[in-house]
């Protein structure tokens, strides 16, 4: 047999194992999680004024002190001994003491198994409260109504205490803010 004859042989070999499984197996896959799932199986986008800001699956890093801020993103699987998670661990405690936590709940020092997670304790939450009324001009108690709004409870199995997405709670509280710096219409 020759060459050309045995590279149309695999070429043909590889176009049927392709149409096989992209074509037949997986894009009927996809189309069956976006029928049964919806938003998961396209990333649980959200958009504000058609723009996308985040996913509510993955965490998205927020600096400015206007917002909640999430877990640490980065390296998720160093050993408690490792001397790169000490440090890491030691900086995170430090930039929240210079904001005035002097105890900062373990998620707002430490990544996610995934690295990536979007929520955060309500301790980790009400922790910031007191900046955030500061930094928005906004009480406490309309924080307080916003995180239980905002609040997941753990029946959704994520975790066995209630949690906040954080993209979630800054789009609420830009909402909040953007509602009370109208004042009322009259």
């Amino acid at each position: 047999m020759s060459f050309a004859v045995q590279f149309l042989r695999a070429a043909r070999l590889t176009l049927v194992l392709w149409l096989i499984t992209v074509v037949i197996i997986t894009l009927p896959m996809l189309g069956l999680a976006r029928l049964l799932a919806g938003a998961p199986a396209e990333g649980s986008l959200v958009s504000r004024q058609g723009v996308v800001v985040g996913s509510r699956l993955i965490g998205q890093q927020f600096s400015s002190g206007r917002y909640l801020n999430s877990r640490p993103m980065g390296e998720a699987s160093l050993a408690a001994a490792n001397p790169r998670l000490q440090q890491r661990v030691a900086a995170a405690a430090d930039a929240w003491h210079q904001l005035g936590i002097s105890r900062p709940a373990a998620d707002l020092l430490l990544a996610s198994a995934s690295g990536a997670d979007p929520h955060i304790s309500l301790e980790a939450v009400r922790e910031q409260l007191p900046r955030l009324v500061q930094e928005r001009g906004v009480t406490l108690s309309q924080l307080e109504v916003l995180l239980k709004q905002n609040q997941e409870s753990p029946i959704t199995l994520r975790t066995i205490r209630p949690v906040v997405n954080v993209l979630g709670f800054n789009l609420a509280l830009d909402r909040l803010t953007a509602a009370s710096s109208e004042g009322p219409k009259g």
